[in-house]
């Protein structure tokens, strides 16, 4: 399928059901050694000039500030528009800098750009999973799993 044909569809059958089904999985994996959370959210378009201001309108209507540890991640896609954001509660923001997030950002664009739209996913939430494990480690005791893992598709 060429960048230009995933383009005139729908966010929800943009991916097929094991492209869904392997992302959440990733999400799912991510989860398993961290008490962070990772949620994806996709549209077609993008509302606002900078994705990073949609990220967080979408952050906070899906109320993701409701963690224990403030240590949830948000990856934002516009599809139509050829952007997206990663936004960290403030948990997670204080242990990783800005570099962080521009870094997966990048790379998630390089494989959007190659035509790779779910390995980038997949990628990235492997990327914020694997940050989340080093400064908020699973507690066999204490976590829950605080937020769905499943893909939120908008308009």
């Amino acid at each position: 399928m060429g960048i230009f044909n995933f383009l005139h569809k729908k966010p929800k059958d943009f991916f097929t059901d094991a492209e869904e089904q392997e992302i959440v999985a990733a999400i799912k994996q991510a989860e398993i050694r961290t008490s962070g959370e990772v949620r994806v959210y996709i549209e077609s378009k993008c509302n606002y000039v900078n994705a990073l201001d949609r990220a967080s309108e979408v952050f906070l209507s899906l109320e993701m500030f409701n963690t224990k540890e403030r240590n949830a991640t948000l990856i934002y896609v516009a599809l139509k528009d050829h952007q997206a954001a990663i936004l960290g509660d403030t948990g997670i923001a204080a242990k990783v800098g800005a570099d962080f997030w521009n870094d997966e950002i990048a790379a998630m664009l390089g494989h959007f750009k190659n035509n790779n739209i779910k390995d980038g996913m997949v990628a990235i939430i492997n990327d914020i999973g694997d940050v989340l494990h080093t400064h908020f480690p699973y507690d066999n005791v204490n976590d829950v799993n605080e937020l769905p893992d499943d893909i939120v598709f908008g308009k």
